[in-house]
């Protein structure tokens, strides 16, 4: 039997509750015959793993302003994002990272792609994603319909791409905010194919319907909800949770691709180099 590969969770709620945390866990458990994985407190208590240790990384979402930190957790995680892109740059055996809105917005950030603002208003739901040209053939994507759907929950957003940014380290936008015709905002970046090996959503591709719907039920949630989109879009957002094809479909499918693709890809690796 192989020696399971080790997951490195970077936690970036900052103590916060979520589920994000629990339908991470779930979805890493269900491969639990190839990875076990271990929880760092980025946020709370600048805990970031040794580089030496993990081949294989998932960075969380998180509350608050992805431009904004202590001086001390958020110089730790940029260097580690060094550390890891330099990495795969001289080395055969490669470092996959998936990053989930807050970090994705740091990585952004971080690499010089693109403009983080904050958003008019909170952009909170069910909503569709849609495939760039480079999305459609991106395999975090695989068995994923274009559109998409995803739990979005952010106050920030990525816009205003640095093309020549994106050309000189050989990153991609593989995904854009829904189609917004009745207003003049830019559509925001959904998600970044950085290299082979890192990948990021802003969207939260871990959600999962139970805990949603547990979460659209609180009762502050609910009065805020309906308070900024009406009863009518409120019942259209319980109801589409429900539907297999949308975030049930996301859940099961993309960060699955990316684990099976990077297990792949690691055991591969680790075989040629025996």
């Amino acid at each position: 039997m192989q020696e399971k590969i080790k997951v490195a969770i970077l936690d970036m709620y900052d103590g916060e509750p979520n589920q994000g945390m629990r339908c991470i866990h779930d979805i890493i458990n269900r491969f639990s015959e190839d990875l076990t994985f271990k929880v760092y407190d980025v946020r709370g208590k600048a805990e970031l793993p040794d580089p030496d240790q993990y081949n294989l990384y998932v960075a969380t979402g998180g509350p608050g302003n992805p431009l904004e930190g202590d001086g001390n957790w958020e110089v730790k995680f940029g260097q580690f994002l060094e550390q890891i892109w330099s990495w795969n740059k001289e080395n055969t055996r490669k470092k996959h990272i998936l990053f989930i809105c807050h970090s994705f917005q740091m990585a952004v950030k971080h690499f010089g792609l693109a403009e983080i603002t904050k958003r008019k208003s909170t952009s909170f739901g069910v909503m569709t994603i849609h495939k760039t040209v480079d999305g459609f053939n991106d395999p975090l994507f695989e068995a994923l319909d274009n559109p998409f759907w995803a739990v979005d929950s952010r106050d920030y957003q990525v816009v205003k791409p640095h093309a020549k940014k994106f050309k000189a380290m050989g990153a991609k936008i593989i995904a854009l905010e829904k189609i917004r015709s009745h207003v003049e905002y830019e559509r925001a970046i959904m998600a970044v194919r950085f290299s082979e090996e890192l990948v990021g959503t802003q969207f939260h591709p871990e959600a999962d319907p139970v805990s949603f719907l547990n979460h659209l039920k609180k009762q502050e949630v609910r009065e805020k909800l309906i308070a900024l989109k009406g009863k009518t879009k409120y019942r259209t957002m319980l109801e589409r949770l429900v539907d297999e094809n949308t975030i049930y479909k996301t859940n099961e499918t993309l960060i699955p691709n990316f684990l099976k693709q990077s297990i792949e890809k690691i055991r591969l690796e680790n075989s040629i180099l025996i």
